[in-house]
């Protein structure tokens, strides 16, 4: 007896720290990348509580009286993917809402602009062809519908599925149809800033000349690169029909869609990926866009079911 009640004590002391739900409230989870995105967002949460947790701040409270956990995913597609699981083991969650900067693909968008896509795929999954004279030779059969090459480069998409659903390829993964929907509604009534401080002229550093809009449709992508190049964002736009990309959405959407958990994107424009006249302007325009992106999300929330 005293043996299996010695084994039983060493089992609960080794089960993985990962498995233990540290908060029974369903919530929604506000999902940033960095800190100005957290920064943005931080003082709209009420009664808070933080649980920190593999050096990460899982912040509980209530934004416009809906309960939410707010977190830091940290940059690029490993780190947003690891994270996103993390969250899911360790809290209730009823949906995951992102919010965020990201570079524009689309031509018809603006830095500031907030872009809601549909769906989200991931660029840089792909096949490295082998080159021969006057031709690429790929590893394996090109699907029909992949997108478009980029020279030795092939999409290929990414296997996953659900409890639902077998494992397949997918291109891309879609944002919940239902959260996309309330996200039409929301834009409606939500406007954008196009200064950030007291200084509002056109002159102002930091100041958009133009007035920014809320776009929901279409493809965002994603992959482990700070793209800036003009070259590579039109053959995103070209191939994938990309309207924008960043380093963690299609990543977080891969993970919810494994959970069966709701996802949506909001993303607002702090950089042209390589499209802008002159130097990349994401240092001086993602305090701004950071702003934009939790505007329309805290709008959106307080829209959300109780």
């Amino acid at each position: 007896m005293i043996r299996l009640l010695f084994l039983a004590a060493f089992a609960l002391l080794a089960t993985p720290a990962c498995a233990q739900r540290l908060n029974a409230t369903p919530r929604t989870v506000v999902m940033t990348a960095f800190p100005p995105e957290w920064d943005a967002l931080v003082p709209a949460i009420k009664s808070q509580k933080a649980y920190h947790i593999n050096g990460l701040v899982f912040l509980t409270g209530t934004m416009a009286g809906k309960p939410v956990v707010l977190m830091q995913s940290a940059v690029s597609m490993v780190n947003a993917a690891m994270n996103t699981q993390l969250v899911l083991d360790r809290f209730n969650v009823r949906r995951i809402v992102f919010s965020g900067i990201a570079g524009g693909v689309d031509p018809a968008l603006a830095i500031g602009d907030v872009i809601v896509p549909e769906q989200w795929g991931q660029y840089l999954e792909v096949s490295f062809a082998r080159g021969t004279p006057g031709n690429w030779v790929t590893p394996e059969p090109v699907d029909a519908i992949a997108p478009a090459n980029n020279g030795m480069m092939f999409p290929r998409g990414v296997r996953v599925g659900n409890a639902a659903e077998p494992a397949r390829r997918h291109y891309t993964l879609a944002a919940d149809p239902a959260l996309v929907a309330l996200a039409r509604k929301v834009a409606a009534g939500v406007a954008l800033r196009r200064c950030i401080g007291p200084d509002a002229s056109r002159q102002a550093k930091g100041c958009l000349a133009h007035e920014p809009k809320i776009v929901v449709g279409g493809t965002g992508v994603s992959a482990g690169v700070f793209a800036d190049n003009a070259e590579f964002r039109d053959y995103l736009s070209k191939a994938w029909n990309a309207r924008v990309l960043d380093m963690e959405s299609a990543a977080v959407t891969q993970v919810a869609f494994a959970n069966r958990v709701p996802v949506i994107v909001f993303r607002s424009l702090s950089d042209l990926a390589g499209g802008d006249a002159g130097a990349n302007q994401m240092n001086t325009f993602m305090t701004l866009a950071s702003v934009n992106s939790a505007t329309v999300v805290k709008a959106f929330v307080a829209a959300l079911p109780k």
